[in-house]
């Protein structure tokens, strides 16, 4: 039975992982990362509305005078 020959299994796994490195660098450098992120304006537009206008209370049931 012949003898199985390893001596350039070394050579083909490093340069597999060095492809593979190679390859993961370049997809990952497709990438579009923002260099400064700025915050978002969080300004809330006012609307009048009607019942802001006047003093309304809410009662609620327990607050009630007993009957």
């Amino acid at each position: 039975m012949p003898q199985l020959d390893t001596s350039t299994w070394f050579i083909m796994i490093l340069s597999t992982m060095l492809a593979l490195f190679i390859i993961m660098q370049l997809k990952i450098s497709t990438y579009y990362y923002h260099s400064n992120p700025e915050t978002k304006s969080t300004k809330t537009t006012k609307y009048l509305t009607p019942w802001e206008t006047k003093w309304t209370k809410i009662y609620s049931p327990l607050s009630l005078p007993l009957q």
